[in-house]
């Protein structure tokens, strides 16, 4: 059975995204996104950790009891989070320290567990690889703007401490968008977090309905001229 990419891109980035329509990993999608290299760090982990356990799931899925199945895919994601984790503490031990305990739970995330069984179980290594970058994509993404548009409004600051991630040579990275700003508290504490989120939802819920109504017309234009056509042969 040949693998649909094109769906599994859209599925991803939009009409399946994660965190928008499934609502899936909210938890560390609410706690962590203040600023956006928080949110892109917890980003690239959660990516990194549905590529290769989509990857390991693929790849050993026809010698998996289906009756252990479940704690199999949880020890992979286990090894694959615990090895994210060190690499945080030996190359951005700071960016660790802010993230702290979001790290270990992403093994908890329901996101890389859902498409382990869904997907990867069921699938080749190729397709199942790209599954796993393109739902992770779609899960950073949200992070990422729903940090930026925290920081915005709790900081007046956009990109703010990249050098936590990117080192030294990102420090110039950071833009001052509002000066002297005294800042928004609620824009960073969970309750900005939610309105943030729900923003974003009712964002991608406009635009769907607006491209549906525009598809509905499409679609309805020839059948007018038909009828019309009908009626002055008549």
């Amino acid at each position: 059975m040949s693998t649909n990419y094109k769906e599994l891109t859209l599925n991803g980035l939009w009409k399946n995204n994660p965190a928008l329509v499934q609502l899936l990993g909210l938890c560390p999608l609410l706690a962590v996104t203040a600023s956006v290299v928080n949110a892109l760090s917890l980003g690239i982990a959660s990516m990194l950790v549905l590529i290769g356990s989509n990857f390991a799931v693929s790849v050993f899925r026809n010698f998996i009891p289906s009756a252990v199945r479940l704690p199999v895919y949880v020890m992979i994601i286990a090894a694959l989070v615990t090895s994210i984790e060190l690499a945080m503490q030996a190359l951005t031990y700071e960016l660790y320290l802010i993230l702290g305990i979001f790290i270990p739970l992403i093994v908890t995330n329901c996101i890389i567990m859902g498409r382990a069984e869904a997907f990867a179980a069921k699938n080749p290594i190729k397709a199942s690889l790209y599954d796993g970058f393109i739902m992770g994509l779609g899960f950073t993404v949200v992070l990422v703007l729903l940090g930026a548009l925290r920081e915005i409004l709790g900081a007046g600051t956009l990109f703010a401490d990249m050098d936590l991630l990117f080192g030294a040579s990102a420090a110039n990275m950071k833009i001052v968008i509002f000066e002297d700003y005294v800042g928004f508290l609620f824009a960073i504490l969970p309750p900005g977090a939610f309105v943030g989120l729900g923003l974003l939802i009712a964002l991608k819920n406009a635009v769907d309905i607006t491209m549906k109504d525009r598809e509905l017309r499409r679609q309805s234009a020839p059948q007018k001229s038909i009828i019309k056509t009908a009626q002055v042969d008549s």
